[in-house]
């Protein structure tokens, strides 16, 4: 069988790579001023690049579409007359609606559909990591073959219902978990400050925040421009987010502190009560990954961001715990610091005192109130420019660090697991 695949972006070369190396014949294509670089990049694996997209999807017997979220009904509306009446189709978007959309509207009826999605970046290998794989238009016998194909990633496959299945739980694991922490870099930004430069951020719970931070704005905003916009399960678990921590930090501004605990302790019930399959984060481990030297100035934070978080899957009636399934490394690494949180009753106190009463942190509160708004706002009128934009900034903020996060946060990632 002779994979295509058609965008040889970052996730595009990691798949090609690795079918070449499993033997299979691999052929692939990206943007034409691309074409001599990725010659000589891929030609010594045994991948073989092309000149044009209708020539992989004319020789292709399982075509891999590996475009921007946005783009793919472009690129699917060019390649649907050319492909073999045969073939086995897929997307490696992160949102699958406007995938599938696109593939009903331009693919010739008799084409078959798999749904596919890897649960992790280009910095890490296939093998072992988590591959979503759903039916969609497919017959059981071409359904098998495909899996066979899939097994040379050597991933371990979460097999879904369908694309619906799989859209809503990336909008809790991926487009909320994302944003959360994108409020938080914004917010760093805006305040001017990095943030192990500040006593408040410097415990083994706000390493993992700031290294899951600078994994995330180390790479493309596209990927999560498309999460948050085109995912049409997102903007309404994004915007309970953004009301929850409004409401919270309302509470905290007033030191309304009955309100505060009820809302904050219904929540804590609901998520952990009876949670029997905890993630357990070793603190010792989390405390070893500070990227700051200032351990000795360190002091109580409100952690708003994690308290928001529990509140809103509080409101919106989801446990997260059944969305482990389909995990991805930064929202196992947000779960593990809101467990951590939650189940420490000493620190859930402090926590909860920090955020009423001490004023040395309300200006970081307060910017980070100010970023979820402003990105919440972005994603409910699906604004892609002015999200991507958005994006780059806070990105410019921390360029100087993004590749040291990245390494570190998968040196955590790997020693948590």
């Amino acid at each position: 069988m002779k994979i295509g695949i058609i965008g040889l972006g970052d996730m595009g070369k990691l798949y090609a790579i690795t079918f070449a190396k499993a033997g299979l014949e691999v052929i692939g294509c990206d943007l034409p001023d691309k074409f001599e670089a990725l010659q000589q990049e891929l030609l010594p694996l045994n991948v073989q690049v092309l000149h044009s997209l209708k020539k992989v999807a004319q020789q292709s017997d399982f075509l891999f579409y590996a475009v921007e979220a946005e783009k793919i009904s472009d690129v699917v509306a060019q390649t649907a007359l050319y492909l073999k009446p045969t073939v086995l189709v897929t997307g490696m978007t992160s949102v699958k609606t406007p995938e599938v959309a696109a593939f009903e509207r331009y693919l010739p009826h008799h084409t078959e559909i798999i749904i596919t999605h890897s649960l992790h970046g280009p910095g890490f290998a296939t093998k072992g990591q988590k591959l979503v794989v759903a039916p969609h238009r497919i017959s059981k016998h071409s359904y098998q073959k495909a899996l066979e194909v899939l097994s040379a990633l050597e991933s371990e496959v979460i097999e879904l219902e369908d694309f619906h299945q799989h859209d809503q739980i990336m909008a809790d694991t991926q487009a909320v978990t994302h944003m959360g922490f994108e409020s938080m870099g914004t917010a760093w930004k805006n305040a001017g400050t990095y943030p192990w430069e500040s006593g408040a951020y410097v415990s083994g719970i706000d390493n993992v925040k700031i290294l899951t931070t600078l994994r995330i704005f180390s790479y493309k905003p596209h990927i999560y421009a498309g999460l948050a916009i085109l995912n049409p399960y997102a903007s309404s678990q994004i915007q309970a987010y953004a009301q929850s921590e409004s409401a919270l930090f309302k509470m905290m501004i007033q030191e309304n502190e009955a309100a505060f605990r009820e809302r904050i302790y219904k929540a804590r019930d609901f998520v952990f009560h009876g949670q029997h399959n905890l993630i357990l984060f070793d603190i010792d481990i989390m405390n070893e990954f500070s990227i700051g030297t200032n351990a000795t100035l360190e002091k109580s934070n409100s952690h708003l961001s994690l308290l928001a978080m529990v509140d809103a899957w509080h409101q919106l009636g989801i446990n997260p715990y059944d969305n482990m399934v389909c995990q991805t490394p930064p929202f196992k690494l947000r779960l593990g610091i809101v467990e951590y949180l939650f189940k420490n009753d000493d620190l859930l106190e402090r926590t909860i005192q920090t955020a009423l009463y001490d004023k040395s942190i309300r200006g970081d509160d307060l910017e980070f109130h100010t970023a979820v708004r402003e990105w919440a706002s972005l994603i409910n009128y699906k604004d892609m420019e002015g999200y991507k934009s958005h994006f780059l900034q806070a990105k410019a903020f921390f360029e100087p660090l993004l590749e040291r996060g990245r390494e570190q946060s998968a040196n955590l990632i790997n020693r948590l697991s």
